[in-house]
């Protein structure tokens, strides 16, 4: 009985020996498999990048504003088809009602809107406001034709004053209209505008605060579009 399982094992020891491979088999077996691997891996498509995305900086987008020029003087102020008293008064310009700023005449006259249409203001009087820098700038109107009016002339007894005591002064002028198209007659006292009238007016009266030993001065004259007349001149004394 031994010696048939001997008989049997080496039988199976025999075949074995004859289905496994040899070294060389293993090697290129080992050889082709790394190679099939690689061939694999340069086959294989490449791996897909993709970027980062590029931050995006918000900004806010701020659109400027700019203010509506405007015109506010101090005291009534006269506002003229033109840049000079030789052209028609249009309005008065009262303080604390601003008015729009829509031109700009070199060298310190505004155009301004208002309700009794667009007249000429004084830069001397005016403050401007608002982004008047952007106003455009304007050519003046033709200059009026024709000649200044005659000026008016003081008849004796043109002069009427009341001095009070209490320091209040009546005062009556009166003139001969001596022009034919004037458009009509300034009264200045210490050489400031009191008062702006119509044309063929001749006389002028008020009542004023007057320091006695000061004298007070009046002067009247004739305009229009052209000009002022010279004026006529008198002072008058309360002691």
């Amino acid at each position: 009985m031994r010696k048939i399982l001997w008989l049997f094992l080496v039988a199976g020891v025999s075949v074995s020996s004859c289905n496994m491979p040899s070294a060389e088999a293993q090697k290129a077996q080992i050889s082709t498999v790394a190679a099939l691997t690689v061939q694999a891996a340069l086959s294989a498509a490449p791996p897909r990048f993709t970027p980062l995305a590029t931050p995006t900086l918000k900004v806010d987008q701020v659109t400027p504003t700019y203010s509506q020029p405007m015109a506010s003087v101090g005291e009534v102020i006269n506002c003229r088809k033109g840049p000079s008293k030789n052209y028609d008064r249009v309005t008065q310009i009262m303080p604390n009602q601003p008015v729009k700023i829509i031109g700009f005449f070199p060298p310190n006259y505004w155009v301004v809107s208002t309700v009794h249409g667009e007249c000429w203001l004084s830069g001397e009087f005016a403050t401007p406001s608002g982004d008047f820098k952007s106003a455009p700038t304007v050519t003046a109107p033709p200059t009026p034709q024709g000649g200044a009016p005659k000026a008016p002339t003081f008849s004796k007894g043109g002069w009427v004053w009341f001095c009070y005591g209490t320091g209040k002064t009546d005062v009556t002028l009166n003139w001969n209209d001596n022009a034919d198209h004037e458009k009509g007659y300034r009264v200045y006292r210490n050489d400031e505008l009191v008062i702006e009238l119509p044309a063929n007016s001749t006389s002028f009266m008020e009542n004023v605060t007057y320091p006695g030993g000061q004298g007070l001065t009046y002067r009247v004259e004739a305009f229009n579009e052209v000009g002022a007349s010279s004026g006529s001149t008198e002072t008058l004394f309360c002691e």
